[in-house]
């Protein structure tokens, strides 16, 4: 008889979802496993699915701004200002300098909000509960300062093509100002409590690694392109709005893993809080938030693509328009879709308790992948 025995295993399917959409999204996994390690994972989307792009073919294109909010409603500002920005690119408009400030510091707030929310959902899928309590709290006071700009938390319906639909009400620019020092602060704070703990190093160093290669390959943007020492960023290598006035880093690592990605999302918030700052000091006293355009908007006959960097990465907007006050053709070219397309490839291999830390660094939003 033989001194040792063979561990004898069989493959074995695993439904990882499909998720409640209040939880990260309407996502289901199939996983084979052998053992603890992972073979293959297939990602099943289409949950969500609400067919964005050809309703917004009926619609005007003021009517198309909510439908934005809510492909990606964590990140709701830069899905409005994606689209409108199309649409003054086409139709050639000048907007006002205060209408620009205001998107700029909206857009960067709405960036650390979106990376607040990661953060604290992230390390409480890796066990952790407290950041997320204190993530939370953070996250409220932005989403205060949007609820008194545009009346709205979660999706705002507050860009409009020429300008913003409201104006900053009084006293909110001093709020804004006094709210930078205030979270940089707080970031130094999530570093100590948890950035050197051994548990989550251990959980994310050299795990889910994506080389450079892969990263372009894919078509991978965002955080997940910068984690492998890429360094991209529209806001600074395609400047659009008012982004060239402003100084900032673009951070990125070189390892490729989920530490990597959790340590860029943490310095991007400081570097948004730095554009914050400086669009406040540069804020003009007055003038108009609203260019002048026609109260029926019709864009000149032809096509245009326009992309921004958003807190996943690059979102762009593609009309194609025939001259009437709809678009012929609408198509948005989502981050979270794309980036999904590497995690079969980043996932096999790794054991099962890798994959909540693999997928979680991603940063995936469903409304984005589904459309």
């Amino acid at each position: 008889m033989s001194s040792s025995t063979e561990l004898r295993t069989e493959e074995m399917l695993l439904n990882v979802g499909p998720q409640h959409p209040s939880t990260h999204g309407v996502f289901r996994l199939i996983v084979k496993i052998d053992g603890e390690t992972i073979t293959e994972a297939i990602p099943v989307i289409g949950y969500l699915h609400r067919g964005t792009e050809k309703l917004a073919e009926n619609l005007n294109y003021t009517q198309i701004i909510p439908y934005t909010d809510r492909m990606d409603y964590i990140s709701a500002m830069s899905n409005n200002y994606m689209m409108v920005h199309t649409v003054e690119t086409m139709m050639g408009l000048e907007i006002p300098e205060r209408a620009e400030y205001l998107r700029v510091i909206v857009l960067e707030l709405q960036r650390v909000a979106s990376h607040l929310l990661w953060f604290g959902t992230y390390l409480l899928d890796l066990g952790a509960l407290s950041p997320l309590l204190y993530a939370f709290v953070d996250r409220e006071k932005i989403l205060a300062f949007f609820n008194e700009l545009s009346g709205a938390r979660l999706t705002y319906n507050y860009m409009r093509v020429g300008g913003v639909k409201w104006d900053a009400p009084e006293g909110w620019i001093e709020k804004v100002k006094e709210f930078v020092p205030y979270m940089r602060k707080q970031i130094q704070d999530y570093h100590t409590l948890v950035t050197g703990n051994e548990v989550l190093i251990n959980r994310l160093k050299g795990i889910g690694v994506i080389t450079q290669e892969d990263a372009i390959n894919y078509s991978l943007s965002g955080v997940l392109l910068r984690s492998t020492g890429i360094k991209w960023d529209l806001r600074k290598d395609e400047p659009y709005s008012i982004y060239d006035r402003f100084q900032f880093e673009v951070p990125t690592e070189t390892a490729g893993d989920c530490f990597a990605r959790y340590k860029i999302r943490l310095r991007e918030m400081e570097e948004s809080l730095n554009i914050v700052e400086q669009a406040i000091e540069q804020f003009p006293k007055e003038g108009e938030i609203m260019a002048k355009v026609p109260r029926v908007l019709r864009t000149p006959q032809g096509e245009a693509f326009t992309r921004i960097e958003a807190p996943r990465g690059e979102i762009g907007c593609y009309i194609s328009s025939n001259g009437k006050d709809k678009p012929y053709r609408i198509k948005f070219r989502r981050p979270s879709f794309a980036n999904l397309q590497v995690l079969p490839k980043l996932v096999k291999g790794q054991n099962v308790a890798d994959m909540v830390a693999i997928l979680g660094s991603i940063d995936i939003v469903l409304g984005e992948v589904d459309g």
